[in-house]
């Protein structure tokens, strides 16, 4: 399994390169950012979900600051950050809409969701190419209650879904292993 994470991972040399991550100079050179370890790769994995679903950019550097922080694996919280991308800001964004507005009660207008979704992601690939955190946070706080709210419970439920995901996944990735070793071999006649 180790092996596998490894080749999916982007490199430490990759990371250290990252304009977003600069800023974390000698704190990258700590190696239990880089360990593979059930604990480290579930934490990594729910920081970088959490993060991949609540904050439209700056992902990379939000995860691995947290990451750092919270002792969880770098290259796997800078990854799970992928779980949104420029394909998938619109459907996160309709679905996290209707959630709010389903949580605050309100009426949904679903043309009108998928208006403000792709017109919020048109918005913020274009201050993301300026560098503006302060036009996409204006951008998103304009969208209103319902979009916050719903994104907010994304992350925290894709988190925690992650978290246990990858703790079950690991648990049975070592037991699989471990019965295939422990199977007597069959003598030969």
């Amino acid at each position: 399994m180790r092996g596998k994470l490894r080749d999916w991972l982007p490199s430490e040399e990759k990371l250290r390169a990252n304009p977003g991550l600069r800023w974390m100079g000698p704190l990258l050179r700590r190696p239990w950012l880089w360990q593979l370890n059930r604990r480290g790769v579930a934490a990594g994995a729910a920081i970088g979900v959490f993060f991949g679903l609540f904050v439209p950019l700056l992902q990379i550097a939000a995860a691995a600051g947290v990451a750092v922080l919270l002792r969880a694996n770098l290259p796997v919280a800078a990854a799970a950050t992928l779980v949104s991308n420029p394909l998938t800001y619109v459907p996160i964004w309709v679905a996290a809409y209707r959630t709010g507005t389903a949580i605050l009660g309100e009426p949904l207008d679903e043309q009108t969701a998928q208006m403000r979704a792709e017109a919020l992601a048109g918005r913020l690939e274009d201050d993301a190419a300026r560098a503006d955190p302060v036009g996409w946070t204006q951008r998103v706080t304009d969208v209103g209650k319902p979009l916050v709210i719903g994104l907010s419970v994304f992350a925290v439920v894709g988190a925690a879904v992650t978290w246990v995901a990858v703790h079950v996944l690991w648990i049975l990735s070592v037991r699989l292993r471990r019965g295939r070793r422990q199977r007597p071999t069959p003598r030969p006649p």
